[in-house]
């Protein structure tokens, strides 16, 4: 192969390449103005949660304790180092175990891991954070949810567990108040972090874009809060 064609090969690759990258955001962009749920029912709010990004990944947000759950029995705090008495909220997540257990900053962050969680291949796992209010300043948006509302994302989180228990992975954690659960389904490009919130939203009747591969996806029919 001669130089020129070589050159000429590479050209054409990496044309593709942001081409395809570009048509994977213009998709995301697009669906964001033709939601799931356009006219949610009308029932009255009736549970303080909300949605909790940090400008990537997205959590769902709910109260420990409810008429319809105490998370407490399906996350015992046995699983944790150290939960502060005045911890109010369960924060929960989905994603790549390999980016989960070896990337606990953005300073951990390399091309490689990256690459490989969005490649597939990976297992995933569950991401439990017990929050104190005065933690959720940042990146927190309002999630109106009815009773049954909450009770289908209760039935979304049990159903991502391995038969519907909790399993916690032998030190695995960020800090005193977190834990890393098993999870099923694996980790790709079409399958993200803000898929997972995005169909469990989708499910609840929660007004969110089809398809949610990024944060923004998730968030933008939110209303931003301060709880």
């Amino acid at each position: 192969m001669t130089l020129q064609r070589w050159l000429r090969r590479m050209a054409f690759t990496l044309l593709g390449l942001v081409a395809a990258v570009g048509l994977y955001v213009a998709v995301a962009c697009a669906l964001m103005f033709w939601p799931a749920n356009a006219k949610p029912a009308a029932e009255a709010p009736a549970i303080e949660a909300w949605v909790l990004s940090n400008g990537v990944h997205t959590d769902l947000v709910f109260p420990i304790r409810s008429a319809t759950v105490d998370w407490l029995q399906l996350f015992p705090l046995t699983d944790f180092k150290a939960v502060p008495p005045d911890a109010e909220f369960v924060a929960i997540g989905w994603g790549d175990r390999e980016f989960y257990l070896h990337t606990p900053t953005w300073a951990d962050l390399t091309a490689a891991r990256a690459f490989g969680a969005l490649s597939g291949g990976n297992r995933a796992l569950v991401h439990v954070t017990y929050l104190q209010r005065a933690q959720m300043r940042r990146g927190a948006y309002k999630l109106p949810l009815s009773q049954a509302q909450y009770a289908q994302l209760v039935d979304h989180v049990r159903a991502t567990l391995p038969s519907g228990r909790a399993t916690p992975i032998a030190g695995a954690r960020y800090d005193k108040q977190d834990a890393f659960y098993e999870a099923e389904g694996g980790y790709h490009l079409f399958e993200t972090c803000n898929t997972w919130t995005g169909r469990g939203l989708r499910r609840a009747g929660v007004t969110v874009s089809r398809w949610t591969p990024f944060d923004f996806n998730v968030t933008w029919h939110l209303q931003p809060a301060q709880p």
